[in-house]
């Protein structure tokens, strides 16, 4: 029997690039509050939980109550903004496709809430390539914790070792490399950049996903 392989794959900014409508919308949010939600804060916390970003933008002394109804505002916000139209970044679905053929098993490895990435798997047409979502409300620990990643391999029956992340920042690339796993780090939307990326463990960076091949993720295993 070949050896079995998988892909696990970030969302906001490796899939699509709805970078934008976040920042509108926890900028929106922040307003209400009378907070100033800068372009360094969504540096800084880009790629990981709510519960995480809400500690960091608006302090420790936020209560669990108070916490929940400012994720559950920001999103609805940025709901609101994707439904006017997401489209899968440049060489994504051909890639997509090409794992699919070449059967590796395939998973959305995500620190966004489940309703999110739902509703981008439907905008793209693309929850056909996925068998299983790790959302948010999956894990404990955010990135550059590995557990999105670990319980995506677990869900799919892939050993680590035989996974590779597909990720635009530099916290998810930690993650996956703390899960043992190969990874491919994207600059198209441009979070953070080469350099960084492959300080932070990347295998392979590249602009597009069209400048990649199944085979030429195949490779990294060898």
């Amino acid at each position: 029997m070949s050896q079995k392989f998988a892909a696990l794959w970030d969302v906001d900014g490796t899939l699509v690039d709805t970078g934008e409508m976040h920042f509108r919308a926890w900028r929106k949010m922040s307003q209400e509050l009378g907070v100033d939600f800068t372009r360094e804060h969504f540096r800084a916390t880009f790629g990981r939980r709510n519960p995480e970003i809400i500690r960091f933008i608006y302090g420790d002394h936020i209560s669990e109550t108070e916490s929940q109804r400012i994720a559950n505002t920001k999103e609805r916000y940025y709901m609101d903004e994707a439904r006017q139209g997401v489209q899968l970044l440049p060489g994504v679905r051909t890639l997509l496709e090409q794992l699919q053929r070449a059967d590796f098993k395939q998973a959305i490895g995500s620190s966004a809430p489940r309703a999110n990435l739902e509703l981008i798997l439907d905008l793209t047409d693309s929850r056909i390539f996925f068998e299983t979502v790790v959302a948010m409300e999956d894990t404990s620990r955010g990135k550059p914790d590995p557990e999105v990643f670990l319980t995506g391999a677990s869900r799919l029956g892939i050993t680590p070792s035989q996974c590779v992340v597909f990720e635009d920042a530099v916290a998810g690339v930690q993650a996956a490399k703390a899960a043992g796993m190969k990874c491919v780090a994207v600059t198209f939307v441009g979070h953070h950049g080469e350099e960084k990326l492959l300080e932070a463990g990347a295998d392979r960076c590249v602009n597009r996903l069209d400048e990649l091949t199944a085979d030429d993720v195949r490779k990294l295993f060898k």
